[in-house]
């Protein structure tokens, strides 16, 4: 078998097919080469027992423990029974518990004394951190699986056992017998280093690296193995985003550079405020790359409320001036509704066509009969807003708009990207929250620009609120360059933060209501947040059978996640009586949606009880009041973003964060920490540690498994560093990697065809 084929040989011929589907569907791994590289997370010494005092909640664990106690109990008038033994490490203690049938095995095997791996997902009942129904292996003794056969603990290699990343269908030590059997294999590992860079930094080659790394004999075997596993990691992505910034020097571009006194100058003139001084900077950056003839590919990251919109929109301005067109992509109609008001409001008669008039529906009154726009600029353009819910009329003429050029700037949805939509001549496309779009979605925007019959690249600027430290940017958007936004402009306030213990303190949560009065008696308004719209689809409680449900009930303080419609309804009848509330969410017609913000924009409503719809982009000023409903169901930057929407005005803004979390749960820690800091860099850090790193890359950006492993973006920058400079050598001495086929066989292989796919879009 050749080396290539040893890797790509399907798990089922060597495993079977019970255990390979169940990796397949459980663990994404398919091939010989996928559970090679389903690395350890962690190993246990023999002898030595887990911490059981900082097990994660709600996550699925592997443990080394001793049984202390072992008890039968019956309920329901002696007709069902319940297992609870007791774990110790000598200093914490988890109990685990078994229901009906599933007692009678653990019974006889769980004595007092006895030491086991366990592994379960950790939840918490009557205040107790438990798992319930585990699965076991004993290391003091021979055990019997569930074939019947004798095996000895001894089958575990050297002093350390491998904990893998595991599921409820497949425990850890069952995956490590599935590695036994495709570990000769490794010898086979096709090694993607150049020589000259493995001998240069030391490296062990890749086939003793995943010797060791699956079956350590010491410690430092492990960190050998890790070392070596981080630099292919981090190289061979930092290859494909060098080629891909190599290609876009080659791809041909307009330079746009906007025309003195002409609708960029006229919009400056009009400001009633100055640019600070970060804004001004990065504005410099994007005008420089916008007059170059090679497209923009630049990142424009910023705190919420650090004036994005303001720089994006001067790019735009300077396009048009240009005589080109500018896209605005946002991820959803609420978002891009918003950014059209607020861009239209922003240019005033700027944004008020004044050429021709053709023959096309009354816009709100702003075309008069002599064919110009009331008010409107010699030096304007028009702005149009193209979203999935618009009606035909509206639809048809902004259409005819951008096809002819007399709509300079354009936002939308991903209505923009079907394909009836042709341009005049697209020069800038900004996608605002990159992390909400599919690659596909966006490069299918970028395809549209064309110019004079010649297909040309438009330039391209991503917008996120969500910060990206320094490491993350050059594997995530390592191919764009980054401009950092981290000044609030003059005149917003501070936003103070607070956890409202509900379960421990409800006097707390009466307090937060009496709070959110207090604001809109002071002229104020407010957003209740809610992770669940409230109706039977999206009612997990709906879609679980009797007996699960009751032993759920059982096992863990469980309820499903509060909900808008609900919520809404107890307010407006309870603590909130008298004030006017109002619902938002993703479920509503488009009109409607609209409708509700344009109110509560204009003060007509008190309380918008609303999902995370309203999570980027929204911007009512008089709002400074956010409570957030089951807080600790949210992610730390998600709950930054939400915040980012009051305190946008002259009062100062306040955020309670609710949660029912015990105040020993990592969730109280991240919702302590999101309260503790603006600093939304730092957040970021915070959010990622507690992601686990192979989050970072992949899912949220392109759908698929990320292939991060063992690299840290956060603690391994020197090493992502490192790789950054090794691969943009590699790419310049040869950038189709002619002479180096083994770098081009893992590229291949680390990043599957969807990311590569993704990479190469960019």
């Amino acid at each position: 078998m050749d080396r290539v084929s040893a890797f790509e040989e399907p798990l089922k011929k060597l495993l079977g097919g019970p255990t390979a589907k169940v990796m397949a569907e459980h663990l994404d791994l398919h091939t010989v080469g996928d559970l090679l590289h389903h690395y350890p997370r962690r190993y246990e010494e023999r002898g030595r027992l887990t911490a059981l005092t900082d097990l994660p909640l709600d996550e699925h664990v592997t443990v080394v423990a001793q049984v202390a106690d072992a008890r039968v109990l019956t309920f329901n008038g002696g007709r069902g029974k319940r297992l609870e033994v007791t774990l110790t490490d000598g200093h914490g203690r988890l109990q685990l518990v078994f229901f009906g049938h599933g007692v009678h095995k653990p019974h006889k095997e769980l004595l007092p004394g006895r030491r086991a791996m366990f592994a379960g997902k950790v939840s918490v009942f009557n205040r107790k951190m438990q798992l319930a129904h585990p699965t076991y292996q004993l290391l003091d003794a021979a055990s019997v699986d569930e074939a019947g056969a004798t095996e000895a603990v001894d089958a575990f290699a050297g002093k350390l056992l491998p904990i893998y990343p595991a599921c409820k269908q497949l425990d850890s030590w069952r995956i490590a017998k599935a590695v036994d059997a495709v570990l000769p294999s490794a010898r086979e590992a096709v090694d993607p280093l150049p020589e000259a860079l493995r001998e240069g930094r030391g490296f062990t080659s890749l086939p003793e690296a995943l010797l060791k790394i699956h079956r350590p004999a010491t410690k430092a075997d492990v960190a050998e193995a890790r070392d070596r596993l981080k630099w292919d990691e981090a190289f061979v992505l930092q290859v494909a985003l060098a080629r891909r910034r190599y290609a876009d020097t080659q791809l041909p571009a307009v330079a746009r550079r906007p025309a003195p006194g002409g609708l960029l100058d006229a919009f400056d003139a009009k400001l009633p405020f100055t640019l600070t001084d970060g804004q001004q900077k990065v504005s410099g950056e994007i005008f420089d790359d916008l007059a170059t003839e090679h497209p923009m590919h630049r990142l424009l990251q910023g705190e919420v409320g650090s004036g994005k919109t303001m720089v994006a929109l001067r790019a735009m301005l300077a396009v048009v001036d240009a005589g080109g067109q500018a896209a605005m992509l946002a991820p959803t109609e609420v978002l891009a509704q918003q950014h059209h008001r607020s861009i239209t409001e922003m240019m005033g008669e700027l944004a008020e066509y004044g050429g021709l008039w053709r023959e096309a529906p009354l816009d709100e009154g702003r075309w008069s009969g002599d064919g110009r726009a009331l008010g409107g600029s010699d030096e304007g353009t028009k702005v149009v807003l193209l979203t999935g819910s618009m009606g035909t009329a509206a639809r048809r003429q902004a259409l005819l708009d951008l096809v002819t050029g007399e709509a300079g700037i354009v936002i939308g949805t991903h209505a923009l990207i079907e394909d009836k939509v042709k341009f005049h001549d697209l020069g800038l496309v900004v996608v605002d929250e990159q992390h909400r779009f599919g690659v596909e979605q966006r490069d299918a925007l970028r395809s549209k620009a064309h110019s004079q019959g010649e297909k040309r690249s438009p330039h391209l600027l991503v917008m996120t609120a969500t910060p990206i430290p320094r490491t993350v940017a050059m594997t995530v958007f390592g191919d764009l360059e980054t401009s950092v936004l981290d000044q609030l402009p003059a005149g917003r306030s501070p936003i103070a933060s607070h956890v409202v213990p509900a379960k421990d303190k409800p006097h707390f949560l009466s307090r937060a209501w009496e709070r959110v009065r207090e604001e809109v008696e002071n002229g104020h308004q407010a957003y209740v947040v809610c992770p669940r719209i409230g109706d039977d689809e999206d009612d997990p409680a709906k879609k679980k059978g009797k007996k699960a449900a009751e032993e759920e009930a059982a096992t863990a303080d469980k309820r499903p996640p509060l909900a808008v419609v609900e919520i809404a309804e107890q307010l407006a009848k309870g603590p909130l009586h008298g004030l006017r509330v109002e619902v938002l969410h993703g479920r509503m017609q488009p009109d409607d949606k609209d409708d509700v913000m344009r109110r509560f924009a204009a003060g007509d409503v008190d309380v918008l009880v609303a999902t995370t719809v309203i999570e980027v982009g929204v911007n009512v000023p008089n709002a400074t009041a956010m409570v957030i409903m089951d807080a600790d169901r949210f992610g730390v930057s998600q709950l930054h973003q939400l915040r980012g929407r009051v305190g946008r005005g002259s009062a100062p803004g306040l955020c309670l964060l609710v949660t029912e979390a015990h105040e020993a749960s990592p969730a109280r820690a991240r919702l302590s920490a999101v309260a503790a800091t603006l600093d939304g860099f730092e957040l970021s850090r915070i959010d990622l540690e507690q992601r686990r790193e192979g989050d970072v890359l992949g899912q949220a950006q392109s759908g698929v498994r990320s292939s991060l492993r063992v690299l840290n973006v956060i603690d391994d920058e020197e090493v992502i560093a490192a790789a950054r400079q090794e691969a943009v050598a590699v790419v310049a001495a040869d950038p189709g990697l002619e002479h180096l086929p083994e770098l081009r066989t893992a590229l291949d292989a680390l990043l599957d065809k969807e990311r590569e796919e993704y990479l190469d879009k960019g």
